[in-house]
């Protein structure tokens, strides 16, 4: 008999980290699926119940009140800051302070970044405040979603901007740093069951807040919550 695969979401700053330990989680087969946050909470508002999901901490009470998550189950998993990355051949830009992340953005010849993600969401009001959105968004390779560094291995930008956690899925470019100190922002990820959840789910809970998930997390850049 085929054991029922349990239905995990989870948010994309994640991924490195789950591709590692899921493996050795024995109890159930889990499917996941990964998208931005905002993603997650449109198909769960539109009628989609996974047992167990990763998001931004901030969703979670609106998907308790909508009753798609059971309100005493969320648990802070660990938190991940904006970064920006470069081919791997690029030389990297000086992300000191924020003039010079101004004069990094502004010099590129195409930045990536994502319309929907956290991060993108971030990075938009931040060039807003810069003053450079104008000039950035005439020439930027922006994704409704995905890893924004993929971008950097064909050609379509020479910057990417997203979740530090999230530019490491992509190997294959160059993590230049993380935004200054003075226009950083953190998004803490928590954990959560769904109202319908089965005992496996728990399970799932129990294990990704345990200390193998715990150790995969920062293996994969992430910050303890």
């Amino acid at each position: 008999m085929t054991q029922p695969r349990l239905t995990l979401f989870s948010a994309l700053s994640v991924r490195t980290a789950l591709d590692a330990v899921l493996p050795a989680f024995t109890a159930a087969p889990v499917e996941v699926s990964y998208d931005p946050t905002t993603v997650l909470v449109n198909r769960i508002t539109e009628g989609a119940r996974p047992e167990v999901l990763i998001a931004i901490s901030a969703a979670f009470p609106a998907l308790a009140e909508l009753g798609a998550i059971d309100p005493a189950s969320p648990q802070a998993l660990a938190r991940s800051g904006i970064g920006i990355a470069v081919p791997a051949d690029a030389d990297l830009p000086d992300l000191s302070t924020v003039d010079d992340l101004r004069a990094a953005l502004t010099s590129a010849r195409s930045v990536a970044y994502s319309r929907t993600g956290a991060s993108g969401i971030h990075f938009a009001n931040l060039i807003e405040e810069l003053g450079i959105a104008e000039q950035v968004n005439a020439r930027a390779t922006v994704l409704p979603k995905g890893f924004t560094a993929e971008t950097l291995l064909d050609g379509r930008a020479d910057l990417a901007v997203q979740q530090l956690s999230e530019l490491a899925f992509v190997p294959q470019a160059r993590i230049a740093g993380p935004l200054p100190d003075a226009v950083q922002q953190y998004s803490e990820l928590s954990i959560a069951l769904g109202v319908a959840a089965s005992p496996q789910a728990r399970e799932l809970l129990d294990f990704l807040t345990g200390p193998e998930a715990v150790a995969a997390f920062a293996e994969a850049g992430l910050l303890p919550a």
